[in-house]
This record gives C-alpha cells, structure tokens and sequence, in this order.
C-alpha cells in the first residue's frame, strides 16, 4: 500500500500521497472492519521503513499527527501496530531495527496514551521507553492481581450453612402482605438478615424470585423489592441468576415451570433484565415458552423480538403460542370490534381486559388497527386458523372498513390514509386470511365470511389474491405444502369415481374439499375437464355445494386456464381450434349459466385479448351468452325456426332454438348488469366488429385458411349473437345511451356498415316506437290517423340517419339509390315485414297439446298440474296478442314503404348500374350476414317488386343474382356459404313459383314494372302490355338461371380449392329443394359431385363427408326433377309485336318488346340447349341466325323486304371492329325468328333407314346452297347490327358468351323445323313425327342416329331461312339423293377445319379490318366450308353443364377435336345403314354410346368454364 517511491520522495510527493491514502481509507462508507484493517496496514508499512532506516522517527510521527484530524481511533491504531512490531523486533537478531522501533514510539508518546502502551507493549518494552521502573516488579503485580480478580472466592454463608438466616429471610418474604407492608420495609429487614447471618447476596436474591413464582399476585410488591435490591448487585447478577435457573431445567426429563417463565416475562416487561443478555441461557422449547408467556402478559415489544429471531411462523406454528398471541389480538381489537364489528342482533362474548398498563393499547379506530394489530396478524400468519372466532372477528373488521373506504365523504388526507389502510388489509389478507383458511378443516361458514368482504374489492384484486394463494402462498409454510398435497391427492381419488350416477355424493366430497383449498382443487379438476369432454356435465352438477368465494375462486382459475401460454390453442394440423378450448368454452357457459358467478373478469379478458388482436377466446363469450341468454348461433337452422325467429321475443323463445329457452331469465340479468355495470357491452360490440376484418390481415398470418374462415365465423357469430342478447335485454334507455349514431360508429370507431346498422338497428325501432306512443298519447281518441302517427314518428327518427348515411359513401352513390332507400334497407327487419302466422300457430298448437297431455296424465299431481296448465295457457295468450301486435306492426310499415318507394331509386345513370349499387352495398353484405338477414334480403327484393317500386328491374336483379356466383362463393366463410345458399334458396323459391304457375305469374309479374323488358326513361311505370316479359319467356329465363348455376357450381366443383368445393357443397346443400329441377343440369351436377366423394376420401375427409352429404339428399330429390322440354317450351309461342326501338333517357338502356336484346341474350345459350343442337353444324346456325334477324329487322324497320341502299353502306362501316360482338348477338336474332315461328305437323316417315338416308342427302345439299345464301344474309346481319348498336348501354346478358351443350344433355328428342315467310313477317314451322314423339317417351339416352337425325333437321332450317331471305314467299324444300360419302372428304374437312379455326381467331384480334376485307375473307371461309359441311355440322360443343371451358382459345381447340370423332360416328352409322341387319344396328349403337360416354367423361374432367 505505500510503495519505496513514496518513501524515496518522502517531502516531495510521499507524504501528500500517503495522506490522500489515509483520507480515501477513511472515506469509504464501506464495512468498518475493512476499513480499519486497511489503514491498519498502511500504519504498519509506514513505522516498517522507519525500522528499516528508510524514513526518520519525526517524519512519521508528523504524518500520524495529520492523520489524527480526520480519523479519532488513530492512538488505538498505532497501539495495535506497536504491539506487532514489538515482537518481530524483540525476536528480531538486528538490534538496528530493535533501537528505530523505541526511538519511533519515543517519537508518538504523544499520539498514544501511557495507558494504550501499557495494555500492549511487553514489560521490556515499557521499561525501555521509561513507563515503569521494573518489568519484574510490573509482572508479579500483574499476577496478583488477576489471582484475586478471578481466583479468590468471598466468604458468604450458603443456605445450608446458614439455615436460621434464611429461614427468617423467606419468613420475612412469605408474610401476610395485606397489611401496610412495603418493599422497602421488607428490603431494610432483608439487609439486616445478611448482615447478621453473613447470607450470600446472590444466594438471597434467588430466594426472593422463588418467593414471586410462589405468590404472582404481588407483582407490584416483589417488582418493586427486586428493583430496589437490584442497587446493591451488580447489574449482571440478575441475568446470571436467570440463566442458571434455566439451566437447572434443561435435563431430558426436566420441565421448566410457567411460574418462572412469568416471573422472567415480567422482569423482562418492566426492563428489570435484559433481553439480549438472557437469550443465550434457555434452550429452545425454554424460550416459546417465555414467548408465550410474555404475549400473556401483554409484552408485545419483546415477544415480537422473540419471534423475530427465529424463522417465519415458526414460533406460532406452536399452538400455545399461537393462542396467546390470538388471545392478546382479542384483546386489543375488542372496542372496535364491538363498536362496528358485531352484525346486527349478534351478541358478543364478554372479554376480560388486561389490567396490565404495559400492555399494548386497545385500538379504537382503523388507523390504531393497521399500527398496533396488523403487526401481531403478519406474525401469526396461516396459524390464525387455530382461532376461527378471531377470524371472523377480523373479516368481519375489515368489511367495515371497506364500507368506510367506499364512502365519499373523506376529504383528500383521509383518503391517502384510507388508501394505506386498504393496502395494508390487501397484504393481511394474502398473507394471513387466506392461508388460514386452507388450513382451517372445511369450514365453509368462514368462506361465506370471508366473501362478504371480498365481494368489497374490485375483481382485479380479488384475482391477485387468488393468484398468490394458488402459485406462492402454498410454497411459505411445511403445514401449506402439505396441505396442497393431500388436496391433490383427494381431488384425484374423487375425479377418478365421479359419473353421472353419484354426482350428489362426489358434489359433497367436493363441496368439502373446496372450502379450504379451492384453488388447488379446481385447478386440477379442470385439466380433466380439457382432456375429457365428457367430464363437463357431471362436475358442472357436482359444484352446487360450493360457497360464494369457491364459485369466484372457480372463475379466476378458468381465466388462468384459459391464459396459460404453454397451451397451444390450435391443433397440431393447424386448422382446428384445439380441443381444450372447446371444452374449457363449454364449462364456462354451463358453470356460469347454473350457478351465481361474477362474470366481469371474464368478459374483460375476453375484451383484453380482442385488443391484443387474438380471437381464438371469443368462443368462451359465445358459449356463454348461448347458456346464460338462450341466445342460439348455428347455421343449421330449421325452415320451421327460420320462420319463428321472423317472430316476436316470446315466438323466437318458443320456436326459434333447437333447445326449448327456460330459466334464463336470471342468468340473462347477471350477464346484462356484468356488462352495464363495468362498461363493456359497446366496446366488446365494436372490438368484434373490428376484429372480423383482423382475423384476415392481422390475425390470419401464416394460420391455414380453413382455421382463419372459422376464426372469422366465430367473430361474426358471436358479434351477431352478442348483439342479439343486447337488443333483447337492455331496456330501450340503456340501448340508447350505449350506441352512438351510425357515422359516429362507421366513422370514428371504424365498424364495418353491415355491423354498425347492426348494432343500430334496434335503438331506430326502439326511438320510433318510443315517438309513435308519444303522438298516439296526444291524441288518444283518434284511431284513424295512427298509421299516420306512425309515419310521421318514421320520419323524425330516421331523417338524421338519412343525413348520416350520406358520409357512408361516396356522392356517386347518391345518383342511383337514396340515402332513405339505403337506411329504410338497413334499418329495417323480417319482423317489419311479414307475419309469421304459420309459427304462431304451430307454436299455439303444442301448447294445446300440451296442455291435453297434462290433462291425461293421471300420475302428475294436482298442483304441479294446475301450474303447468297455467303456464301453457299464459304462453299461448301471449303468442296470440304478439301476432295481434306484429300484424299492426307490419301492416303499418308497409304502408309507410309504399309511401317512400317513389323517392328510393333515382337511377341517374342508368337502371343497371342501380340494380348494380343495391346488390353491393345492400344485398350481397346483408345476405351474408346471417341466416336471418339472408332471409330478409330475399323478401326485401320481393316486396320492392310488389310495391312496383320505379326504376327497380326485378329481372335484372334476379338475373345479377343467379349469374354472377362464382366470386361471391369463393370469397365466403363457410358459415358465409351457408347463409348465401338460404339466401338462394328463397330467392329460387320465389322464382320457381313464378315460373311453375302461368296464373300466379300473370298476377304477380305481368303488370310490374320489374319485369319490363324495355328500359325508358326515369319514372316510367311499363304500362304497355307489350313492354312486358311473358310467361314462356320467362320460363326460358328461369332454365337459364339454372343453367348459370350449373356452370359456376361445375367450375367451383374443378378447380380443386377447398374453398370453392366446400362452399358451393353448402350452397348445393342449401339450394336443394329448388334447384337443380331440370334432368340433364343435374346429372352433369351428380357426375362431379361423384367425383369429388372419390378424389377427397382420403385426401379432405371434410369435403367428402360433405358431398357424401349432398349426394345422399340429391339422389331423393332425383325423382322430382323434369326433362329440359317440361321445365320451359323450346318454340316460344309467337308474338305479333312492333320492335320499334325505344331512346332511353341519359343513362338508362334501351331494349324492344320482342327481347330482341336482353330476352334474347338471357335465353342465348339457353335456346342452344333445348333445340339439342349445341353448335353441330356451326356455319349453318350462323347462317340461319343472320336470315332470322335480317327478316326480323327488315319487318320492323319499314315493312318491306327490301333494304336501303343507304343503309346497308352504312352498316357495313360501322362492321370494322365489332365482329365479335356481332356474333354474339346472332343467336339472339335467332331466338326472335322463333318466337314469330307457327307449329305445322310433320311428315310421317316409316322408313327409319330412308330416313337416314335422306337425312345425310340432305346436308350435302345444303352445303351446295350455303354459300350463296351467306352473301345475302350478310347484308341482312349489317342491318341488324344497326339495330343493336343503337342502345347506349349494353345489358348484362349481353357479355354473357354463348353457351352449348354436350353429348350428356341431349336425351333423345328430335325437332324438324320448315319456315316460311308470310307478308313481311318472318315465321317458321316446327315439324315433328309420331315416331319420334313416342321415342322421347320411352328412351331418353343418346343415340349417334338421332344426331344425325337433328343435323339434317337443321339443314332443312337453313335452306328454308335462306331462301325467305330472298324472297318473300316459302318455297318446298327440295330433297336430293346422294348414295355415298367420300372418305377423303372427311379428311380434307378436318384440315380445312383447324384452318378455318385459326383464321376466326385471328379475325377476332383484328379490330380494324375495313368492310371489303371482311366480305372477302368471308367469302373465301364460306367457300372453303363448301365441302366441308357434312363434318362440320357434326362438330358440336361439350355442354358447359359438363365439361366448360377456361377461355375462348380451349372453346375451339376441343371443337375441332370433337369434330373429328363425330365424323368417325358418321362413318359408323353408315356401316350400320348398308347392313340392313335390325339388331345389329341396335347392338352397335348401344357399343358406340358407351365408348363415347367413356371417352367423353375423360376429356370432360379436364375443361373448366370461362369466368364471367
């Protein structure tokens, strides 16, 4: 520590640094002893130099002497340093070194005192430095001096040396002391006696302790005697007379006597002896028992130290021990106890207070309380279980002071003290109440008491409680962790025998278990729970024995079960929610449901996790409101249930629930003041609102897409059912003040529109209510204006919605639907629109029934019969005056709408784009947003139809509807795809009404303006019968419709996604009852269905199990379905009517009443489908198209077959760059020509030989006569083209490609149709054979003969259509007859065709091709096709139904490839024809059907419709 530099450069820098050592030494406000040991050494190497000769005597003693002014204990030091180098220098050979050390101490003998050096120094020492004269002499009397001190013993008398002595001594102390005796008198004669008897002084002092435990009643008398006697002793003495006594006890068999533990108490208690110094003499169990000696004396200071010196509790784990420090917490709590503790009419036990004046203070406030007993509480700890009586008497004191702490009136001080006091019982209570408790033997009256002052604290403190009970208060004492044992070891041997059978004996044995140890017990019986589902119902059952606290105690150790984060709340595939969960969900509704548990904690964990953007628990809330409200969610509602939940509250209890809803009134309430009482009914609302979006771009992540779908559901199930509870429950004031106005919730809290309006929508039916008996009170003897009431109180609740809903949107909205339209959708419900009377009466009748079975039933007795006859018949009066109430309801609402529908849909722009507008913000969100709704957006649609609401078309709503599904299935949840398909459903149900009854169509459709088939301007109202779709071609609509469900379910079916298969299997599902209705749309349905069972059996068992579902109830509803000629006619009846086309206003579309556009499109492919043609002979459709139109439009221009000049010019300009459209737009064309055309009966062919024969005569004909025909035709397509262009905006159906159909679809019928023109109207002729009628009655399969049978059919048609064309009378249709086909020109057609193939398709790429390069390259085609015709119209398409294809491309490559085999079956057919031979052409048709259907099937299953 001082290095030689120092002492090298001693006056330059040595001795600052050395004192700067010094200082910093001193300055260290570390361990003392370190300090000085340090500065010790630094001493010790500095007087070392000097020894060596390195320093001088002076310099050292200088620095010692600065030292000094900031250190006191620096003579003690050098004393110590001294002695040390006394004896290295005594033993030391270098008298050098010996001489140094005298002169340094000569040198310090003013720092060190003589008397220092004298304790220290050896004698030699002392005499070199002239301190003593002799160390010999200092030596001897050194000796006899400590001879003396320690080794000589005085001469007193002991007691049996002396027995007259002490005998008057213990006379003199055992005296009567009633008399006037005082200590001091009795002191004086006891000085006297040891005087005169030469008694031993200790000896006399012993004598009068034994004379005290003899006599404790005279504390005072023999306090006082000892206290003077003390003055003549030395102070010690006492002490070691103590000490021995104790010692003389500590024999194995040895008892030490209470007399002496309460002498040396009180000696203790009146500081007469000192603690400290007593300590060391009684062994252990000798000082509990002076601990419990002083705690009944009242000394609390020093049993307080007592204990502190030993572990934690482990001197109250002494029951004797414990009882007395009970005892003396009576003691000091008794006056406030008796002043605000005793319930009322309690008589409380008389309590003897101490009437010692050291005891501690008897507290009469909650201040004194925390001061004086809380101390005595934390030390007694869990073994207040000793004294139930002093446990109650604290609880019961601390629901006192949460009764004062709850009050208001304190002011700000009081308060914090108030504040402190709480936090103090908060730590009484976890670290004395409640282990107490788990160690008291079942007392449940204790856990009753201790809940009436924890139902006092807020939820969350509670819950910190139980937590530090349950994890950390178990692991304190030996006595706990024991008892959490035997708790286990319990809870398992009842676990392991409970069934349904003994619940109410294992519910004791629990009910037991539980009063004590609770949390332990629960949290084993729910990790059985979540292994075994099957547990649920009999523990729920089993837990009635339980007190308040064991029922909170169960909702805190739910909440930490279900928080635990070493649990995985998926399954290991990712896509399920695990199944502990699910179980946890359902005990939690069953537990909380049956039994009075406080629902707050849960329900804000609940909410805690959806603001940490986790969902999985939300299926705890619904399960819990399911249970406790009687509020169902589940998507696999009844028709029956449907239609009661359109009801009021008292139908949908009755009707509407799978389970029959009793006795949740009760529980109801709970969950209704849980969630009004802590505020968390609106934020629970808007967090799930806002959490469905969440669980897609938050939430989802990585999670599987089938886990995200069900995430999602479970939000919105709940959110629905959660805002059910609140519409049905909450009184109309609450409901209002809960929800803000509908911008407020889209626009500030972010909740989706179809939730917020959710949300809303009770609060406008509650307001409009509320304003509706407020003017009916105004006016209480008018009854005839209260429909009027009703609309006025309509219109001054929902106005400032009307203003609100404007900022939902952008103002483009605004130009199609109005603001009132909108909130008049989204406000209003199925209850507002019909009654279900249907429900009501069934409902009413198994309450009759009901009622008639009580009658009969002779066991039940008379009572319980009266009551339940009672409570039948309250219920059906109720029911039948809620239907009164619903039918004015409706009625009134109903006249409110058809006061506003002039004002709903401005359509602006145009019609479409209106219709477009209400399916998206309207229908499609509400349809989907529950099974109710779905059912309400179908009726809404319906009812705007009845109200011939202005600018709604029905048929293009319907149409947009079942077009347009493809999308909207692949983007739903699965319980999303459930409420579609009802939503489908109803809307087919109305359809397939409409088109099942030509009267009830007539009724509902024929007047409306829904179904005008011409758009004219804004506001008219298709009065024009005329305007109007009629019956046949609505039918056509309908096949169409289900056309275009055919082809999207086939696509979803194809494309392998588990989403598209899943949901459209449950919209198929849903759908069922109406669709499929047509034969052909079904099979190619069944076919892919058939297909999924056999690909997803092992690969998606869900999927399988889902079409397995669906093919089961397919195959019942098989029966009901029609061939394609019985669900719609394929010749529309003709209709003279003038096609003078009509100029819309700004925006909105033009069509004329023959449907030449929107009809005709709509019913497109659909015409393909029931002439059985399917494109086989694609030129001669073409050709006969362009003729029927052309004819068609030269009658409605001007009456005449000839054509302007003019016209023609310039419809051949505006021909560049619209080929495709054109196309597109022929078979419409077509479908008019038909509809003008006249049945005529048809030939009778006997021959079916010649038949086929004349048949192929027939198509090489035609192909001589195409060509010439195509050229004229032409300019009748550019006329008609004109036509078309004229309208502003296209339709819908018009983007819609042609559709065909395949071999599958066509079931045998045949149709020959002969035309001809009459005037200058254009008419064909239907002919069809006997024959032929009888062969679709009896077989409906394909036939290759029948195909050729309908291709030379077709030809007939085209040559007739053609030559009409040319003039404007019909002539016979000339037959010619060709003997054979050459082979080589089958050949040549097939390389002819894929030409012809890739130059339409270039063609379509090349826009702006002026007229003339048109026309010729059409002409060459044509002349190209010359011989080809007889292959091509054996080319068909592959129905969309069955095989549809991706885009345009794969259309044409799979035509040419179809084209060729159906030429090989032409060659086949001819084989069969030259044999002559009857059944073998039968059995070689019956082989050539099955190998198509084989290869037909192969190739089927890899096309894929085009997406529209």
């Amino acid at each position: 520590m001082v290095p030689a530099e120092w002492i090298k450069n001693w006056e330059k820098f040595g001795k600052i640094e050395f004192l700067k050592l010094c200082r910093m030494l001193s300055e260290n406000k570390g361990s003392e002893n370190v300090t000085f040991r340090d500065i010790q050494q630094a001493f010790y190497e500095l007087s070392s130099h000097v020894i060596q000769g390195n320093l001088k005597q002076d310099q050292a003693s200088n620095v010692f002497s600065s030292v000094i002014e900031f250190r006191d204990d620096v003579p003690s030091i050098l004393g110590d340093v001294f002695c040390m180098l006394d004896i290295e220098t005594g033993c030391s050979e270098e008298k050098s070194k010996r001489d140094h050390f005298i002169q340094l101490v000569l040198a310090c003998l003013y720092l060190v005192s003589e008397k220092i050096l004298k304790e220290r120094l050896e004698p030699e020492t002392l005499e070199s430095l002239g301190l003593i004269k002799q160390s010999q002499q200092f030596n001897q009397k050194s000796v006899k001096i400590k001879t003396k001190l320690f080794y000589k013993q005085q001469k007193f008398n002991l007691l049996r040396e002396e027995s007259e002595g002490y005998a008057k001594l213990i006379a003199e102390l055992g005296q009567d002391l009633s008399r006037n005796i005082t200590s001091d008198l009795i002191l004086d004669n006891v000085k006297s006696l040891i005087g005169c008897f030469n008694l031993d002084p200790n000896r006399v002092l012993d004598i009068i302790l034994k004379v005290y435990e003899c006599r404790p009643e005279h504390d005072e008398f023999f306090l006082s005697l000892i206290q003077n006697y003390m003055y003549l002793c030395e102070p010690e003495t006492l002490c070691h007379i103590l000490g021995f006594r104790f010692r003389s006890y500590q024999d194995p068999d040895g008892e030490t006597p209470s007399s002496l533990y309460r002498v040396v108490a009180v000696l203790l208690q009146h500081n007469l002896t000192d603690l400290e110094a007593l300590y060391i003499h009684p062994h252990d169990n000798q000082k509990l028992g002076l601990l419990e000696a002083l705690l009944k004396i009242g000394d609390w200071q020093h049993a307080e130290n007592i204990m502190d010196q030993m572990p934690l509790f482990y001197a109250t784990t002494q029951k004797a021990v414990a009882f007395a420090l009970c005892q003396l917490i009576h003691l000091t709590i008794e006056p406030l106890y008796q002043r605000l503790g005793i319930p009322a009419g309690a008589k409380g036990k008389p309590v003897h207070f101490l009437e010692n004046k050291r005891a501690p203070k008897q507290v009469e406030n909650f201040e004194d309380l925390r001061e004086v007993v809380f101390s005595m509480l934390s030390h007694l700890g869990p073994n207040l279980s000793h004294d139930a009586i002093l446990f109650a008497k604290v609880v019961r004191l601390g629901k006192a002071f949460m009764k004062e702490f709850q009050s208001d009136g304190s002011n700000e001080e009081d308060k914090e003290k108030m504040e402190i006091l709480f936090s103090c019982l908060l730590s009484i209570t976890d670290q004395v109440l409640l282990p107490s408790l788990t160690l008291m033997d079942c007392n449940a009256c204790m856990s009753e008491e201790l809940w009436g002052m924890f139902k006092t604290f807020p939820y969350q403190y509670r819950y910190r409680l139980y937590g530090q009970w349950k994890n950390e208060t178990y692991n304190n004492h030996p006595h706990l962790v024991k008892a959490k044992t035997q708790t286990t070891d319990r809870a398992k041997y009842i676990m392991k025998r409970l069934t349904k059978e003994n619940v109410k004996h294992s519910g004791r044995q629990i009910g037991k278990l539980s009063h004590c140890n609770p949390t332990i017990l629960f949290d084993y019986v729910l990790s059985q729970i979540q292994k075994y589902d099957n547990l649920i119902t009999p523990v729920v059952d089993s837990l009635k024995y339980l007190t308040s606290l064991n029922y909170d105690v169960l909702a805190y150790c739910i909440i930490e079960a279900l928080a635990n984060p070493e649990k995985e709340r998926m399954k290991h595939d990712d896509t399920t929610i695990s199944s502990w969960l699910q179980s946890l969900a359902c005990f939690c509704g069953a537990v909380f449901r049956k039994y009075p548990i406080e629902l707050a904690g849960l329900l804000q964990y609940v909410a805690n996790q959806l603001k940490a953007g986790r969902s999985f628990d939300l299926l705890i809330l619904k399960e819990v409101v399911q249970k406790m409200a009687g509020i169902e969610i589940t998507e696999e509602m009844t028709v029956e249930q449907l239609e009661a939940m359109t009801g009021g509250e008292q139908l949908k209890a009755e009707g509407g629930y799978f389970g029959q809803i009793r006795n949740t009134k009760k529980s109801s309430q709970r969950l209704k003041d849980a969630l009004l009482d802590h505020g968390l009914a609106l934020p629970l609302c808007i967090l799930m609102a806002q959490q469905r979006n969440g669980v897609i771009f938050q939430e989802g992540g990585e999670k599987h897409l089938k886990l995200v779908g069900k995430l999602y559901d479970q939000c919105h199930d709940t959110l629905v059912q959660f805002g059910g509870f609140l519409a049905s429950n909450l009184s109309t004031e609450d409901y209002i003040k809960l929800v803000p106005s509908i911008d407020v919730l889209c626009n500030e809290y972010h909740t989706p529109h179809d939730a917020a309006f959710f949300l809303s929508r009770p609060m406008y039916a509650h307001h409009i209510s509320s304003k509706y008996d407020e003017l009916k009170k105004a006016e209480k003897g008018n009854k005839k204006h209260k429909v009027h009431k009703y609309i006025a109180s309509c219109e001054l609740v929902m106005a400032p919605v009307h203003e609100a809903v404007i900022s939902l949107h952008v103002s483009k909205v605004w130009d199609d639907i109005s603001p009132q339209f909108y909130a008049t959708f989204w406000s209003l419900t199925m209850y507002d629109l019909a009654v279900p009377h249907n429900s009501y009466e069934r409902e009413v009748h198994k309450l009759k029934v009901q009622v008639k079975a009580i009658d009969d039933n002779q066991e039940m007795p008379l009572n319980k019969k009266k009551k339940e006859k009672e409570r039948c018949t309250a219920l059906q009066d109720k029911l039948l005056d809620e239907e009164k109430k619903q039918m004015e309801h409706v009625q009134r609402v109903l006249q409110r709408l058809k006061l506003e529908k002039d004002n709903w849909l401005l359509a602006k722009s145009t019609k479409n784009e209106t219709i477009t507008k209400f399916l998206q913000l309207c229908i499609f969100p509400r349809c989907i947003f529950s099974a109710i709704d779905a059912v309400y957006c179908s009726y809404f649609v319906e009812l705007v139809h009845q109200q011939k609401t202005p600018n709604f078309s029905t048929l293009l709503c319907y149409d947009r509807v079942f077009s347009d599904v493809i999308y909207t299935v692949a983007s739903c949840t699965e319980n999303e795809a459930s409420r579609y398909g009802r939503f489908l459903c109803y809307m087919l149900a109305t359809v397939t009404k409409w088109h099942s009854d030509r009267t009830v169509y007539e009724k509902e459709c024929g007047n409306y303006p829904g179904f005008l088939t011409i758009l004219r301007a804004t506001g008219f109202d298709g009065g024009n019968k005329a305007d109007q779709l009629d019956y046949e071609n609505f039918r056509h609509v309908v096949h169409k419709w289900h056309y275009k469900l055919t082809k999207a379910s086939v696509h979803c079916l194809e494309t392998g996604e588990y989403a598209h298969i899943r949901n459209i299997l449950i919209v198929l599902t849903k759908i069922l009852p109406w669709y499929p209705k047509v034969l052909n749309l079904g099979q190619a349905l069944e076919r892919r269905v058939h297909k999924i069972c056999q690909e997803e059996k092992v690969k998606r068992p869900d999927l399988y199990a889902l079409a397995m579902g669906y093919s089961g109830q397919f195959k019942n509803r098989k029966l009901s379905m029609v061939p394609e000629n019985e669900f719609h006619h394929k010749d529309p009846p003709p209709r003279n009517v003038e096609c003078t086309p009509v100029q819309n206003a700004a925006g909105s579309v033009g069509l004329n009443t023959s449907l030449s556009i929107t009809v005709a499109e709509v019913e497109e492919s659909c015409t393909e489908d029931t002439d059985k043609l399917k494109e086989n002979n694609q030129c001669s459709l073409k050709f006969l198209s362009k003729a029927a139109s052309t004819a068609s439009k030269m009658t409605t221009s001007n009456g005449n077959s000839v054509f302007n000049s003019k016209i023609i010019k310039d419809s051949e300009k505006e021909k560049t760059g619209k080929e495709k459209e054109k196309k597109e737009k022929i078979p419409s064309a077509f479908l008019e020509a038909k509809v003008f055309g006249k049945e005529k009966p048809k030939d009778d062919w006997t021959n079916k030989e010649e038949k086929a024969k004349e048949q192929k005569e027939k198509i090489f004909k035609c192909d001589k006569e195409k060509v010439k025909m195509e050229e004229k035709v032409k300019i009748c397509g550019v006329h008609s083209k004109l036509i078309i262009e004229r309208e502003k905006e296209p339709s819908r159906e018009r983007d819609i490609p042609k559709e065909s159909k395949g071999k599958e679809s066509i079931k045998g019928e045949k149709i020959a149709i002969a035309g001809f023109l009459n005037s200058p109207v254009l008419q064909l002729e239907t002919l069809e054979s006997e024959k032929e009628q009888k062969r679709r009655k009896l077989d409906i399969r394909l036939s290759p003969l029948y195909f050729s049978a309908v291709k030379d059919n077709l030809c007939e048609i085209k040559e007739s259509s053609g030559m009409h064309c040319i003039t404007p009378t019909t002539p016979t249709l000339p037959m010619i007859k060709e003997k054979e086909m050459d082979m080589k020109d089958l050949e040549r057609s097939r390389e002819r065709e894929k030409k012809d193939d890739k130059d339409r398709k270039e063609r379509k790429r090349e826009h702006s091709n002026n007229d003339l390069d048109f026309l010729q390259d059409s002409t060459k085609r044509r002349k190209e096709e010359n011989g080809t015709t007889s292959s091509s119209k054996h080319r068909r398409k592959e129905s969309p139904c069955d095989s549809p294809y991706s885009n345009e491309k794969e259309k044409e490559k799979n035509k040419s490839k179809f084209s060729g085999k159906e030429k090989g079956d032409l060659v086949k057919i001819e084989k069969i024809e030259k044999s002559g031979k009857k059944e073998a052409r039968h059995d070689k048709e019956k082989t050539e059907k099955k190998e198509k259907w084989e290869t037909t099937g192969v190739k089927e299953e890899k096309k894929q419709y085009p997406l529209k």
